[in-house]
């Protein structure tokens, strides 16, 4: 039997790495800075934030409307 010893006791190989820590969160809030700019990035998170609540409303809407089906009687 072969035994793969990098994936040894993991039973995902991708979550060998785990979540990231705040370093690597720090880094990537630093690229996004980076290439957003400071005066852009409240617009962006603001825009996030409103196609969010409008997705969701969307969503609470479609199963609100949404009616069970009544058997139809075509013996007219």
């Amino acid at each position: 039997m072969i035994v793969n010893h990098l994936t040894d006791g993991i039973a995902d190989p991708l979550m060998a790495f785990g979540a990231p820590g705040p370093l690597e969160l720090a880094i990537i809030a630093g690229i996004i800075l980076l290439l957003f700019g400071s005066s852009k990035l409240p617009t962006l998170m603001r825009n996030l934030g409103r196609s969010t609540n409008e997705f969701k409303r969307g969503m609470s809407e479609s199963t609100d409307d949404e009616e069970p089906s009544k058997p139809r009687d075509d013996r007219a």
